[in-house]
């Protein structure tokens, strides 16, 4: 005879030998509203590490800015840095590898044609969406109809015209918004941090006014159907962010880059003060995954170590808010349940 825990073990490592299936228990789905589908060198010169939580050095003017900012990347100040990798194929693999592990969905912004190759390697993990900033080479409304009528895209994510000074309510932006209105498309804009000292990093158009959410509301009512996102949820002007969500109940927000970028006792000030408002319901996670695939499961494990939520409120912000801002089918969401 053995005892009860030494049978109980024997008894399931046979198990697969007597051909009896034993399913491994499923991760809780996780809607990662904020990941990007690049190459490996969009951030600059692969590989690049990133220090989760860590601050940026102060840049000294003697240096050249980008010069100061890859030298961060590539001598990481920190005991565990996030790397990226050094290809195409491998920054795609080991993301959807983190999508596979984690049981995420992810909304995944990028060109129609990169998305797609993303999609192939994880079918039913993938809502695919179209990266956009107004320039030269900006697909026009027509088109932006053109790719949703088609099923290539079902998300405007993410808007990034805070890089080249352009706000969201903002006459050449316009056309746009009522476009995404009439089809019911959901909107993602950027409205906070890009890279530490954007301006000085080829940004000339980046103003740091540009992180309130304010530039919103005329759009807001002028559109009174549209389904928009704050992407990095306004960070830092929170009463900008507050004031809109307070009168705008339509607006949802999303945690990437700041869920990692800041140092967490910043980043959970932030979120609880969001939460602690009674916008608990309209938060969603985002990883604003770029070339580091490992950030998506770091992002995830600072949520779900995130004191004074419960977890009701961590799952909420996890999975359920995100999925009832995208109006996700109940087939949908049993098939992410595992159901």
């Amino acid at each position: 005879m053995c005892a009860p825990k030494t049978c109980g073990l024997l008894i399931m490592a046979l198990m697969p030998v007597a051909g009896v299936h034993v399913q491994q228990s499923r991760q809780l789905p996780v809607l990662d509203m904020h990941v990007h589908a690049q190459g490996a060198d969009s951030q600059g010169p692969p590989p690049l590490a990133i220090c989760p939580g860590s601050s940026f050095p102060a840049w000294d003017q003697r240096t050249p800015s980008p010069d100061t900012f890859i030298a961060s990347l590539k001598k990481p100040a920190c005991a565990e840095p996030v790397w990226s990798p050094t290809t195409d194929d491998g920054l795609r693999e080991q993301t959807v590898a983190a999508l596979h592990r984690r049981n995420v969905i992810a909304l995944l912004g990028g060109t129609p044609a990169r998305v797609q190759r993303w999609m192939q390697d994880a079918p039913g993990q993938v809502i695919p969406s179209l990266s956009f900033k107004l320039d030269p080479d900006a697909p026009t409304p027509a088109a932006v109809r053109e790719l949703h009528a088609s099923g290539r895209i079902r998300a405007l994510a993410e808007v990034t015209n805070q890089y080249a000074g352009i706000a969201a309510d903002d006459a050449a932006f316009e056309p746009y918004l009522a476009a995404a209105e009439a089809i019911d498309l959901p909107v993602g804009i950027h409205v906070g941090p890009g890279p530490p000292g954007a301006p000085y990093l080829g940004f000339t158009g980046y103003r740091a006014r540009l992180h309130s959410a304010l530039a919103l509301e005329e759009p807001l009512l002028k559109h009174q159907k549209l389904r928009v996102f704050v992407m990095h949820a306004g960070w830092p002007m929170i009463d900008d962010m507050l004031a809109v969500m307070w009168a705008h109940r339509q607006v949802y927000v999303e945690v990437g880059v700041i869920v990692w970028a800041l140092p967490r006792a910043e980043f959970y000030r932030y979120l609880h003060r969001l939460v602690d408002a009674g916008f608990g319901d309209r938060v969603m996670f985002g990883s604003d995954q770029m070339v580091w695939p490992g950030l998506i499961e770091h992002s995830i494990r600072v949520i779900e170590e995130a004191p004074l939520l419960s977890a009701a409120q961590k799952r909420d912000i996890l999975y359920n808010n995100a999925a009832r801002f995208l109006r996700l089918p109940q087939a949908d969401i049993d098939r992410h349940h595992g159901r």
